[in-house]
Formats: structure tokens, sequence, C-alpha cells
């Protein structure tokens, strides 16, 4: 990509430099507004309150606030209003992070870095845990200051991402196809379940947020799909080519598991190979659009430095 983006005769600077400065910027706020949206610990019931804060609060790259703050830059939404989307689409994925890493799903015992909820409290406050925080990230949603009309929108939208034709029931696929095969379509389908739902919510609820039935959805739905799909395929190339240490959770526990991944379909090299063309397609589906798109495609060619 050139240094800068020119859209209507106005350059943006998208240089890896200027980038994070941006994101810089955003993360204390996306971090703020976590610590303010849930309870604190010493609320009735105080350890539940304090689990949620755990598994909130620690470490993670905020990637689906950044989208949803970085699409808010194309619209010129207030960061004020960005802010309760963005809290919610990362409460949610922290709950499926929480019900993931349990003893019935994938019985993992490392997350960031960490002990998982359910080894560090016990696996029962963990169940509830991922229910609160669900519940607690359409409490936040329903805050957005907008008009009735949009609130509904907004609360479709992540709810869709959500439940049994999103993330849900991606997670039920995967757990289906352990032990199994799954062709390419199949592998596909379920990661745009299971990861990239709540990748796409990110980027339409920005979009929402600017107003009803945005004619750019389509490119924005482009961009996610690339994006999701290539954040997929390099965690399965983490997975055996990084340690536990470095990685933060458990290395190499897909293929012991038995679950299908993009290398274990396509190979080490034509997984990378696959995902470096996503990042390019994510670009360029940002080429037609106006505003300034430096933000989404810094979040692009971040997700492509991780790539090993």
């Amino acid at each position: 990509m050139n240094r800068f983006l020119r859209l209507n005769n106005v350059a943006y600077d998208h240089t890896p430099a200027s980038f994070e400065q941006w994101r810089q910027a955003k993360l204390p706020r996306i971090q703020f507004a976590l610590d303010c949206a849930l309870p604190p610990a010493t609320t009735e019931p105080p350890r539940l309150h304090h689990a949620m804060r755990y598994a909130v609060l620690g470490a993670g790259k905020r990637l689906r606030p950044l989208l949803c703050h970085a699409t808010g830059e194309i619209f010129s939404v207030a960061p004020d209003a960005l802010d309760y989307p963005a809290t919610a689409v990362e409460l949610i994925h922290a709950a499926s992070l929480v019900h993931d890493d349990l003893p019935a799903l994938d019985n993992d015992d490392l997350r960031r870095g960490r002990a998982t909820v359910h080894v560090q409290y016990d696996e029962a406050l963990a169940i509830l845990v991922g229910d609160a925080l669900f519940a607690q990230a359409f409490n936040v949603l329903s805050q957005t200051p907008a008009e009735a009309e949009c609130l509904a929108r907004l609360v479709k939208e992540l709810a869709g991402a959500s439940g049994s034709m999103g993330l849900t029931g991606g997670e039920a696929l995967d757990l289906a196809a352990v032990g199994g095969t799954l062709d390419v379509m199949q592998l596909q389908t379920l990661h745009q379940m299971k990861t990239g739902s709540l990748i796409r919510a990110s980027v339409r609820m920005a979009a929402q947020c600017a107003g009803s039935s945005h004619p750019l959805i389509p490119e924005l739905d482009h961009y996610a799909h690339a994006i999701g799909l290539a954040l997929q395929i390099i965690d399965d190339i983490h997975d055996i080519t990084l340690d536990s240490a470095t990685l933060g959770k458990t290395a190499g526990k897909d293929a012991r598991d038995g679950k299908a991944t993009y290398v274990s379909v396509h190979g080490l090299p034509m997984s990378r190979q696959h995902a470096t063309q996503l990042i390019e397609q994510a670009h360029d589906a940002l080429q037609t659009l106006p505003g300034n798109t430096a933000p989404l495609h810094g979040l692009a060619a971040m997700i492509h430095r991780h790539l090993p």
C-alpha cells in the first residue's frame, strides 16, 4: 500500500506510526468504558463481579471495539456514541471466551497469559460469568444515545451476531467437527460464524450509528469478511508455530483435540498465502469509501503483521 490513501482529493496518512498513535489514543478510552460498564467488585454478589472484571479487564487486543471506533471515523460518528456498541461487542467476545474455555468445550486452563476463569475461580462461577457478561452487553448497548429505531437495529445486529446463526452457532459447528473432517467451504462457514460474526457486527453497528440503511454497508461487510477469515487463519498458524508463553494460551491444542483448522486442511504455506490475500482484499474493499479509512487500513495491516 502507498503511504497515503487519496480519496476525494484528501490524503490520509496510514503509516504504521500514525496508526499506532491512533490505536494508543483509543485503547485507554476503550478500557475506561469497559471498566465503567462492569459493576464494582464490592457489589453483591462480589465474587461474581470480581470474576466478571477478571474476565474482561485483563490483557487483550481490543480488536472489536477498535474496529467499531475505526469505522466511526468514516462517518464522523461521535466517539461518545461509539463507546456503547464498542463496549457491548467486547463484553460478548469476553463472555464467549469464558464459555469456550470451559471443560465441556475446549477445556483450556490458559487465556491471555493467565489462568482461565474456571481455573481461577470454579466452573460453576465461570458459567455464570459468561451469562452475566452476555446480559450486561445488551444493558450497555441499550444506553446508546440514539433514536429508538437505531437502538432496535443495534440490538438486532448484536443479537444476530451472538446467537445460533452467529457466534454460538459457530461454536456448535466447531464442537460437532471434533475428530471429523471438513471441506474448505464448511470450514469457512464455521469461522465466519464463530469469529467473523462479531467482527462484522463491530463495523456494522458503527455504520448504523451514522444513520439507517447506509449504502456503504456492503463494502464494510467485504472488509469484515476478509479480516475475520484472515484473523482465524493466523490464529490457526499461531497454534502450531508459537509456544504457550508467546501465544498466551495452550499451544498445539487444536491438533491434539482433533479440530479442523486452515492449516490442517490447506497446509502451512498455503494458509500463509491465503491470509495475505485476504488482507489485500480487505484493503481493496476500502478503496471506494469516502471519509477517513486510515484506521481500518491500519487494523488490517496490524493483523497481517502478526502472520509468522
